[in-house]
Order: structure tokens, then sequence, then C-alpha cells
């Protein structure tokens, strides 16, 4: 999917519809850490660019050699909440290089200068000190990031909004859009039935599940979903 046509269709979307899309694709669902907010800009959606931090800049200016338009820097730096590692110097970069946005498993600095450069940036939070260890860098620090649990790589999408941020396989892409969209719409339509009276536990017909489920005990809610075709989850 090209990052135009990735963005138009995550702008309709929330990262809470991708999620559920993931779920309903019966793919794992892979969530950056809770916490992880836009400090700058609202949304962002992009392939994977990802880098390990050891201490010093050039890896991150190394991985942005290699950035095509659209992609989101994706920086592992351990999820240490004692330094920042990426602030204004690095994001005026990241967006001359054509990214979209940058994704930080640790913190960032710079916050007033962030804002002006307008690269949308998501983190654990800021931290007015920059980074205080150097070490080794990995073999693998440009070819893959840990984001909390998850690693992650140029064969990955980042999705992020006010919720979070959130991690899809690029190849599976299309199925979780497809289904995002469905669920979004079905949510919609649910809605706007409780806005005009009709309660959710009358569309779902609650009342009959609860029924059902005294003479079966071991219905599951979202069995009676499917039956009634009223899923809103999965």
């Amino acid at each position: 999917m090209k990052p135009d046509e990735l963005r138009r269709r995550f702008e309709k979307l929330t990262t809470a519809h991708l999620t559920d899309g993931c779920i309903r694709a019966r793919l794992q669902v892979r969530c950056a850490p809770a916490g992880t907010r836009g400090a700058v800009g609202g949304r962002v959606a992009g392939r994977v660019l990802p880098a390990r931090h050891a201490g010093s800049v050039d890896v991150f200016l190394e991985a942005l050699m290699g950035a095509e338009e659209g992609d989101v820097l994706v920086v592992d730096n351990g999820g240490r909440l004692d330094e920042s590692c990426v602030g204004d110097l690095v994001a005026i970069e990241a967006a001359k290089a054509g990214a979209a946005g940058i994704v930080i498993w640790g913190l960032h600095r710079d916050t007033a200068d962030l804002r002006v450069i307008g690269l949308p940036v998501f983190s654990l939070g800021s931290l007015p000190t920059g980074p205080l260890t150097l070490t080794d860098r990995a073999a693998n620090a440009l070819e893959s990031a840990r984001v909390g649990e998850w690693e992650v790589t140029t064969d990955d999408l980042v999705f992020g909004d006010d919720d979070g941020v959130v991690f899809v396989p690029a190849a599976e892409a299309d199925d979780v859009f497809r289904l995002a969209e469905s669920i979004r719409d079905t949510e919609r339509r649910q809605a706007e039935l409780i806005r005009g009276g009709k309660t959710l536990r009358e569309q779902v017909r609650f009342a009959e599940f609860l029924r059902a489920r005294e003479a079966n005990p071991a219905l599951t809610f979202r069995e009676h979903l499917r039956a009634v075709g009223g899923a809103i989850e999965e």
C-alpha cells in the first residue's frame, strides 16, 4: 500500500478500529506500551524505519539515509525513562528526509521546538537530559527495533493517534483495513440507533442472549452476536 493511500485510509479510522481488525483477522495485536502518546501531532501512519539507539545520534542519521517517503522512524531506546534520545535536530532531519513521524520506545526532549517543527512524535514522555551513556551498537541496529514486547521491522506498518500506537504487518494491511472499516461502519450504525432511541441491548437482543444462556451456560456473548448479526467485538 502506497504512503498516500495508507494515510488516506487511516484518516477515517482509529487505532482502536485497527486493533479490532487485527483481532478479526486472527493476527497478534501489537500495541506500543500504555503511556505512548503523541507529544506533537495527533496522528501518524507509515512504514516502520527501525533504529536502535546506543547513545549517539549517528544511528538515526544512518537510518534516514535509507528512508523512503512516508516512513516513520521507530526508535528503540529500551523504554528508558532516565534520558531522552530524540530532540529537535533529529526531528528536523527526519522531516527533511521525508519521514511521516517518529515513534520512540523511550523519551523525547525539546518539546517546544518539536511543536514548531510539526513532525508527529510519539513517546513515553519528555525529559530535559539527553543520552547519558554510550554503549556498543547492536549488529541489527538498523534492521529491527523493539517497542515494549514487540520487535518490528520494515515489513511492518505503524499507526498512532490519541489512543496510542499499533503495529500491523504490511502484508496483512489490506485485510486489516477492510475489517477495520467494516467494524467502524457497524459501530457508527449502532451509535446512530442508540441516539435515535434504540438501545444497544435492544440491537443485540441482549434479553434473548440471557434467556439462551440460562438454557446453555456455555453460550458466549460473541457466539450470540454472530448468530444475530450484531457483532461489535471479536
